[in-house]
């Protein structure tokens, strides 16, 4: 019940395009606590189900019993993808190529992404929903959320992260490159050739 009800906030949440800021600074519930909702950790009590169904503006029940579409059960699914492959993508200010654009109803959407120092585009943040997994395959980047204080990584160097709240990737020291890892069938904005 826990994970269903938290599906629910986050699909709720994401539906109007707000943040969990957003979603904090409209029911007064603290952004940590909502966080735990939205992973099914933390128990809904009835003034927190209160709060969230008046800044939702939806009643009880599409909070508590909505149902989530199950996946497909489907196996012996593969897509090869061979180097300098696949559409060209735009994942805020930095392009890439988007891995098994073939699949349909991926579990998960892999881009690996060009990253600059060029600050044009600077501000500029990709959002999808649901979970991200950054993994830096050559130089450095930052990552800049509306969370947290900018993170510098280095080759080799992983972060798994929640993409609903807003991010950017900025390669201080020069081009850089890494590996994203949407969960879901996220939709990039097509990149110009």
């Amino acid at each position: 019940m826990a994970e269903r009800t938290g599906t629910a906030i986050r699909k709720l949440r994401a539906s109007r395009g707000w943040t969990l800021s957003d979603l904090s600074a409209k029911s007064g519930i603290p952004i940590s606590t909502l966080s735990r909702l939205e992973l099914g950790r933390g128990g809904i009590n009835n003034d927190r189900a209160a709060r969230l169904c008046q800044a939702l503006d939806v009643a009880a029940e599409d909070l508590l019993v909505r149902e989530t579409p199950a996946a497909p059960a489907i196996s012996g699914r593969r897509s090869v993808v061979r180097a300098g492959d696949g559409a060209l993508v735009q994942v805020g200010r930095n392009s890439g190529r988007l891995a098994a654009a073939d699949l349909r109803m991926r579990g998960l959407t892999p881009v690996l992404l060009d990253v600059t120092n060029d600050r044009a585009g600077q501000g500029r943040r990709a959002r999808h929903e649901g979970e991200a997994y950054l993994l830096v395959l050559e130089g450095a980047v930052e990552l800049h959320s509306e969370l947290y204080a900018p993170l510098p990584l280095a080759a080799g160097d992983g972060v798994y992260f929640d993409a609903t709240s807003g991010y950017e990737l900025v390669a201080p020291d020069g081009p850089a490159r890494v590996l994203l890892v949407a969960a879901g069938d996220a939709a990039f904005a097509e990149a110009a050739e």
